[in-house]
């Protein structure tokens, strides 16, 4: 079975990088160098970068980066794969090189989302210093946070997940857009580190390719003044102030400039997957988190 260990990097795509670069650094708190091979590197902890962004045609986020423990990890999952009958690219040099790592495998879940498994990432050991003020975001062997794919084609994207990349269900919602309507399902997964979940799989289509990805600070005063600089900035805000059900998350949503959602949060669980549960809830938030605001964008 894969062990993934966390979310690594996530890569987002935009036409014009200085918009990322303002974004990153205005907004978000978080620090901006150039990237080899092209590109930008967003960095918010100890690590080179946890965002890559590179420059295209389309504003969307390209792919999520996961990582194993280490090179027979990795072999694993090649096997795995293997077994399976999944199809496999091979990172190419300069792809290793841009995300820093030892060795990349790419693969495609049934749904269309771009999956980069890797070891070995490569480090600077240089500070994290944020332009902001920001003191830290949550990472560490958590990872950067989470992300939550489209999955239209929901049980076999679902399967991939567990059966293929080896996470296990956290808990479920059925979402319900209206009261006769039937209910369209998102799975929350977690992998091998105590976040509540790395992973996430919302079953409709999303043009962005990404319905939100999601960064940690360690005070709610953290998420007031990133909500501060948000309005500063003129960025949409996509859902108000919230505490969800699920993750007990308190935080807030707005746009990048790549299309998708970024959650701003303080406060998330922490599992002891031995004592957990898995559970299906009713509701998104126990209080806040209106989306409705978005969509008046």
């Amino acid at each position: 079975m894969i062990k993934i260990r966390g979310l690594s990097y996530l890569v987002a795509q935009v036409q014009n990088l200085s918009e990322w670069q303002r974004y990153a650094e205005d907004v978000l708190g978080m620090q901006v160098n150039p990237a080899p091979g092209g590109g930008l590197y967003v960095k918010m902890d100890e690590r080179p970068f946890r965002m890559l962004i590179v420059e295209g045609a389309d504003a969307r986020y390209v792919a999520s980066g996961w990582e194993v423990a280490d090179e027979k990890a990795y072999a694993q999952a090649l096997q795995v794969f293997a077994d399976k009958g999944v199809a496999v690219e091979q990172g190419s040099a300069a792809e290793c090189g841009q995300r820093g790592v030892q060795a990349l495998a790419v693969v495609v879940d049934p749904s269309g989302n771009r999956h980069e498994l890797s070891w070995g990432h490569r480090s600077d050991c240089q500070p994290f210093v944020s332009p902001q003020g920001v003191p830290r975001f949550v990472t560490g062997d958590m990872g950067l946070g989470h992300t939550v794919l489209p999955a239209p084609n929901f049980d076999a994207t679902s399967a991939f997940a567990r059966d293929v990349l080896g996470f296990e269900v956290s808990d479920v919602f059925n979402f319900r857009p209206a009261p006769d309507a039937p209910p369209v399902r998102i799975h929350f997964l977690h992998c091998a580190n105590a976040r509540h979940h790395s992973l996430a799989l919302a079953e409709y289509p999303v043009p962005s390719g990404c319905v939100h990805a999601m960064v940690e600070v360690d005070s709610m005063t953290e998420v007031g003044r990133a909500h501060d600089r948000m309005q500063a900035a003129g960025v949409a805000l996509s859902a108000t102030l919230g505490q969800h059900l699920n993750d007990r998350m308190t935080s807030f949503y707005m746009k990048t400039p790549s299309g998708f959602d970024l959650e701003y949060g303080y406060g998330g669980l922490q599992v002891d997957w031995n004592e957990h549960s898995t559970f299906e809830f009713t509701r998104v938030s126990i209080w806040g988190h209106d989306f409705s605001v978005g969509r008046q964008q």
